[in-house]
């Protein structure tokens, strides 16, 4: 009897922001992901910076170093939005706090008429931050 096992695509995603929270006019400036399968490493990256299209806080440019001078001459979001999407497909999401990352990325989506969906987001999510419950 042959026993087929179906890979576990996961990938690691982190976003750097202008800010904490996107209902205050703060961007994603920054997107990093590392597709794993079944706990290993495949060697599949994605890194954008992203122009904000505002001005990077004091205090969030001392939590990681980002710029508006920097930024300003990379894409604007929607220009990566697609690619984006394509690179994780229907993988595990796994984040330091997810729903902030989510969250974010969400919010850019929407603006680009584009939502990051998952059939279960409970079971296709996974956080490294401490449940609150």
């Amino acid at each position: 009897m042959e026993c087929l096992l179906q890979e576990m695509r996961e990938i690691v995603l982190d976003t750097e922001t202008t800010g904490l929270r996107p209902s205050d006019g703060h961007r994603v400036i920054e997107i990093a992901a590392i597709e794993i399968i079944d706990f290993l490493p495949t060697g599949k990256t994605y890194q954008q910076y992203i122009n904000p299209e505002r001005d990077v806080p004091e205090t969030s440019f001392k939590v990681h170093g980002l710029s508006y001078d920097f930024l300003k001459d990379k894409p604007l979001f929607d220009k990566i939005a697609n690619e984006f999407i394509e690179f994780i497909g229907d993988a595990t999401i796994i984040a330091h706090n997810v729903d902030f990352d989510l969250g974010f990325l969400n919010y850019e989506l929407n603006m680009c008429c584009l939502l990051y969906t998952s059939p279960s987001p409970r079971d296709r999510t996974r956080s490294r931050m401490p449940s609150s419950a």
